[in-house]
């Protein structure tokens, strides 16, 4: 390890406590000279840090995402074995993909502080302010090909859904495709996408989380929520990062060996859209009926008025209308 990656550590632990520099270079093994090169070093990776002459120095938070402080001691059997930080890029999800050339990358975490191409399902754009929420994408090498694509996307949300609940204590509940709501607004989604990659078949796991801010007003045609709105205070995304890779490695995890009732019954049990009428539009066409059931090879089970019963593929459906929806969706 690093020395700076070591002081990191031991700042983020500490929370708002001031931390000597003497404290500092004894605790790295490392003189005081060098324990102030390793925090310029982590200034320039973006870190912000407090300095008092009496106390010494402390991290400045909530704390940039950086890898070191997500992969220490994750214990995850797959996603998230190796994690990428970057400023900017185009599109996490991109990135994810291009890195399926390289040996040892199923299982990639790529996060970034902002996108400059951010996107959602059906080519609608992501849109999140720089530094404040989460944007990340897992790369799954499907080699033999036992992710489906609707299995993963429930898998995705239920995660997301379970992991704002365990780092933020905030209850969310599911919606038909993609959506993780909170008190029926939109606090995350997920975007799933299929690519070959060097002939390897890959599939793509992006998550959106409105960690400490919701879009900007006017930028998205539906209501958006942050975690920080919802309780009054900043979000550690380094925390809500970590609880996100280790509950979506149990789910794709479970999608793998074929859980796939497990999965169904649990997302489920988050969703609120069970026997309400709907109105969906699925590869061009408008389905309008009562939701049924979900079915993760198949996709969401509609009884349209005529009581014909149809799946509705997550890949390529959304929901238009919805019965007793207050949220303007």
């Amino acid at each position: 390890m690093k020395a700076e990656d070591g002081i990191l550590g031991l700042l983020y632990d500490r929370g708002e406590a001031w931390v000597s520099l003497g404290e500092l270079a004894s605790r790295c093994g490392a003189t005081v000279a060098a324990a102030e090169s390793a925090l310029a070093a982590l200034e320039r990776r973006g870190h912000a840090f407090e300095r008092s002459p009496a106390q010494g120095v402390r991290l400045v938070r909530p704390v940039r995402l950086d890898a070191c402080l997500i992969e220490r001691g994750l214990n995850v059997r797959r996603v998230g074995r190796h994690v990428l930080c970057f400023d900017e890029v185009d599109s996490t999800n991109d990135v994810a993909a291009d890195a399926a050339r390289q040996a040892d990358a199923d299982g990639l975490a790529v996060l970034a502080e902002s996108q400059r191409r951010g996107r959602g399902r059906l080519g609608r754009q992501w849109v999140s302010p720089g530094g404040a929420n989460v944007l990340m994408s897992v790369l799954l090498i499907d080699q033999p090909q036992r992710l489906a694509h609707d299995a993963l996307t429930i898998a995705a949300g239920l995660a997301a859904a379970e992991a704002i609940a365990d780092a933020c204590g905030v209850d969310c509940r599911l919606k038909w495709p993609n959506d993780v709501l909170v008190d029926e607004a939109k606090a995350a989604g997920v975007l799933v996408e299929m690519r070959r990659v060097a002939g390897r078949r890959c599939m793509v796991v992006g998550l959106g989380v409105n960690a400490n801010a919701a879009p900007p007003a006017g930028s998205v045609d539906r209501r958006a929520v942050s975690l920080a709105e919802r309780l009054g205070h900043a979000v550690e995304r380094v925390e809500l990062v970590r609880a996100l890779l280790r509950r979506l490695d149990e789910r794709a995890g479970q999608v793998a060996g074929g859980e796939l009732e497990t999965l169904r019954q649990d997302w489920l049990s988050r969703c609120g859209m069970l026997n309400r009428r709907l109105a969906v539009r699925c590869a061009g066409k408008r389905y309008v009926g009562r939701a049924l059931d979900v079915d993760p090879l198949g996709g969401l089970v509609l009884c349209e008025d005529s009581d014909r019963r149809v799946h509705l593929p997550a890949e390529h459906s959304t929901i238009e209308e919805m019965e007793g929806d207050k949220s303007g969706w």
